[in-house]
């Protein structure tokens, strides 16, 4: 997973550099600038957790604690992302952001809460390379799926709202962005949904807790590189449409109300 994380920030590299110099200084810049490179360091204790011959149960518990938050840090701001494209469909509706921000705060709670009590439980086990210790999580199937179940309801509660104005707005939008902004959010969602099924369904699948976290580094690693290579190409091609370096999605083509909304 390092090698293929290294290969897709070379392939984008200088996409992603034209963004970072000409892009204006915005929270969601800042956003896909940790959903970016937190997963470097992800990749870093990940390997460094699973390679380092350490058998000191405390350094573990507090390398595993270090990677299980930048872990959720990840998946938090993957989720953010397609909040805020979600509420960019709903032309800003108030309402509907609180619903979602206010679940996804709910939901990031109760994920690093049960992370953490599991983590209490893990201890150091023995890799399957003969001579290196490495440190595996161990916890219970319960507390390893839930997280993931609460995160499978989440995406399944931004799928129905995606749905639901893709109807209310079928005959009216004629937005190119509108469309980019429909189809990323339903690939995402279909792509997220998936793996946190599979998460969800782990424990009666495989009874070894490193396939578990071999999982979820999956799941952190697909969602982000989605999410940011999705940011990227809906910055590139604003500008090509519009010659703007800010993306705006024309609420007009979606709705009955002539408003801009200004989504980075």
């Amino acid at each position: 997973m390092a090698t293929f994380w290294i290969y897709d920030y070379v392939c984008s590299l200088d996409e992603e550099w034209m963004f970072l110099r000409q892009s204006r200084r915005t929270r969601v810049k800042v956003l896909y600038i940790i959903a970016r490179y937190v997963p470097f360091l992800f990749v870093i204790t990940d390997v460094f957790l699973n390679f380092a011959p350490n058998e000191n149960t405390k350094k573990c518990k507090i390398l595993v604690n270090i990677f299980s938050s930048l872990g959720v840090i990840s998946l938090a701001c993957s989720e953010c992302f397609f909040v805020l494209r979600t509420y960019a469909l709903w032309n800003s509706n108030k309402m509907v952001l609180v619903a979602m921000l206010s679940t996804l705060f709910t939901i990031i709670v109760s994920f690093i809460g049960i992370c953490f009590s599991a983590i209490a439980t893990s201890h150091v086990t023995t890799s399957a390379i003969p001579g290196i210790t490495g440190c595996y999580r161990s916890s219970t199937s319960v507390q390893f799926f839930l997280p993931f179940l609460l995160l499978f309801v989440f995406q399944l509660g931004l799928v129905t709202l995606t749905l639901i104005r893709v109807f209310q707005t079928w005959r009216t939008s004629n937005s190119a962005m509108h469309t980019v902004l429909v189809k990323h959010n339903m690939f995402y969602y279909i792509c997220g949904l998936f793996l946190s099924a599979v998460n969800v369904l782990a424990p009666t699948m495989v009874s070894d807790p490193i396939y578990y976290s071999l999982l979820e580094d999956l799941q952190a690693f697909i969602l982000a590189i989605l999410a940011t290579r999705m940011h990227l190409y809906l910055w590139h091609t604003d500008r090509h449409v519009h010659g703007s370096e800010i993306m705006c999605v024309s609420m007009s083509n979606m709705s009955s109300s002539d408003r801009t909304v200004t989504a980075v």
